[in-house]
């Protein structure tokens, strides 16, 4: 364990990703891969953190889904089956229609993005309708949402490369990640804190992360298997704990 970071229960994991590394950053001791799980990556941290600290942030991003696939044989249409003309604003559907509408709009919480909107003209005859749009307000068809053009493109390159076996097999590293979680939270009672405040509960993390660091190097450094590394060295947890 190289940082730890201790908040209230109401912090969102993706608020944490950056502060990790720019806390690691500071003490240089930045990684060239992070992996983590999907709670602590978007396209927006897969950019900042190549970009900031030329860190590869490894993670599974949301899936491209839409209407929630009632049909095997006949696929909802997702975002991936249409294209995007980003110099010319314009998006073209599978069966060529363009969109007629284009707006930059923000969410509540300030995160930009893209508004594209087709014409009810262009979907109602459409032989791929049921597959693509329920839209029945007189005046637009499909509708698609996209992140600004570099998050975007991250976006859909991580959703393909995620479906790869090489790409789940490099994901693997993410099982040891795990296997530490447990560890920590079986042996010195991570999730729990028999302190008041934030600052008491920190150090007790860091105290946790300090033992699990010397019990990981001690079974390293004496080559014992890692099916017994929890159960040989329990007390030592329990001191540190």
């Amino acid at each position: 364990m190289t940082n730890v970071e201790t908040t209230n229960a109401t912090v969102n994991d993706t608020e944490v990703t950056a502060t990790v590394h720019q806390r690691m950053a500071v003490r240089e001791l930045a990684p060239d891969e992070h992996v983590v799980d999907s709670g602590y990556i978007t396209a927006a941290h897969i950019l900042a953190a190549r970009q900031d600290h030329d860190i590869d942030l490894i993670g599974p991003v949301g899936l491209d889904t839409h209407h929630g696939g009632r049909d095997p044989q006949a696929p909802d249409l997702t975002q991936a089956a249409f294209t995007t003309d980003w110099e010319t604003k314009k998006v073209t559907c599978p069966q060529g229609a363009t969109s007629i509408s284009w707006s930059q709009q923000r969410k509540a919480n300030g995160t930009p993005l893209v508004r594209v909107h087709f014409a009810l003209a262009d979907c109602d005859p459409c032989p791929l309708k049921a597959r693509c749009t329920k839209a029945a307000n007189g005046k637009w068809g499909r509708s698609l949402t996209l992140l600004p053009q570099d998050q975007q493109q991250i976006l859909e390159q991580r959703r393909a490369e995620q479906r790869t076996d090489a790409w789940k097999q490099r994901y693997d590293a993410r099982a040891g990640v795990e296997g530490t979680i447990s560890q920590a939270v079986r042996r010195t009672r991570l999730r729990r804190t028999p302190y008041r405040g934030q600052d008491k509960t920190h150090l007790a993390n860091v105290l946790s992360a300090t033992a699990l660091n010397i019990i990981r190097a001690d079974a390293w450094l004496n080559g014992t298997p890692l099916g017994t590394t929890r159960a040989s060295h329990l007390a030592l947890l329990t001191l540190a704990a």
